[in-house]
């Protein structure tokens, strides 16, 4: 039996269920992942049981359009094997998510963004492969490659700073950017953390450190720290930006919602020729005194209307961190409304 065909009884009952075939069992025990934690997972989401017996899957319950989706899946995760990615849960979560979309690019040679399977991205970085795991971070990412300058706004988890990030690094790696600049708003850095010890960066560090985790995720530590070194990267509080334009470099303003208008005015006004801008926010989640204004929400009011600025929007089902985090979110979401 080919991989993916479907067993349809002689007698012409209603089928109740999926038979599929994998030749290669070492992509097969992959596929499955270890204790069968992949087939869990499609099991969960869809409410289908998945049984294994030699090379050959069985998908039992569920309506038959829930039966073919997750035939669709597992025949996904397979072709990604055979072309020698490898298959982890974020993987699986990611064809759960999104599925299979109809058109086919043709991908090119070092383009940056490489389409693959159906026109997913790929984001390549020195040391792994990024994929964007829902529809909305997907169109983040291609907003991101196609304009100067893009808003991501949403809640935490859903992999706007993570994604920008990459995306920056990716720039930077194919000589699109000289530099990557990181920065958020210190509203910690003051008084509450003026007894640490050390100067100025040892106190701003620790609050930076989200910025320094998602570099390390996609450079080597060592080239990272050669970068920093050479100020190619560099990762500041967002008062650090006054007087600067930020030309050839790509930016990134994390946890924008702490931003004072007048700070966010100052730093979108710091872009310069060559450089591409993001900013990333949760309205949610402002630490700023009562009574002061978001700069976030105000630009998002103002900005709207100009041409070349991209806003995308992210809710609890973009979440890729654990589910209860989506779940979370979700309640605070339904309390506060």
């Amino acid at each position: 039996m080919a991989l993916g065909a479907l067993t349809t009884p002689q007698d012409g009952s209603v089928q109740t269920d999926l038979h599929l075939e994998f030749p290669d069992n070492r992509l097969l025990i992959d596929l499955c992942g270890e204790h069968d934690r992949h087939l869990v997972l499609v099991e969960q989401v869809l409410g289908v049981q998945i049984v294994r017996r030699g090379n050959h899957l069985s998908i039992l319950g569920g309506d038959p359009e829930t039966r073919a989706r997750a035939a669709e899946i597992l025949e996904a995760l397979y072709d990604r094997l055979q072309s020698g990615r490898p298959v982890e849960g974020a993987d699986v979560d990611r064809e759960l998510r999104m599925g299979r979309a109809t058109e086919e690019p043709d991908p090119r040679d070092g383009d940056q963004l490489e389409m693959f399977l159906g026109g997913r991205f790929e984001i390549k970085t020195r040391k792994k492969p990024v994929e964007p795991r829902t529809e909305a971070q997907k169109a983040y990412v291609k907003s991101l490659f196609e304009n100067e300058l893009a808003f991501g706004i949403g809640p935490a988890g859903t992999g706007k700073t993570y994604l920008a990030v990459a995306v920056g690094v990716t720039m930077f790696i194919n000589g699109l950017v000289d530099r990557i600049i990181l920065s958020r708003p210190a509203v910690e850095a003051g008084e509450k953390l003026g007894y640490l010890p050390g100067d100025m960066k040892d106190k701003v560090d620790p609050y930076m450190q989200p910025l320094y985790d998602a570099l390390n995720d996609f450079l080597p530590g060592k080239q990272v720290a050669k970068l920093i070194e050479e100020k190619k990267i560099e990762i500041a509080p967002l008062a650090f930006m006054r007087g600067r334009t930020l030309a050839n470099a790509f930016v990134v303003l994390d946890e924008a919602q702490n931003a004072t208008t007048m700070q966010m005015k100052m730093f979108l006004t710091r872009l310069g020729e060559g450089s591409r801008m993001v900013i990333t926010g949760d309205r949610s989640q402002v630490d700023l005194p009562r009574g002061v204004m978001s700069g976030l929400a105000d630009a998002e009011r103002l900005l709207k209307p100009v041409p070349g600025i991209s806003f995308n929007y992210f809710t609890s089902k973009d979440v890729v961190r654990h589910p209860l985090v989506a779940a979370i979110i979700e309640a605070y979401e339904a309390d506060a409304g």
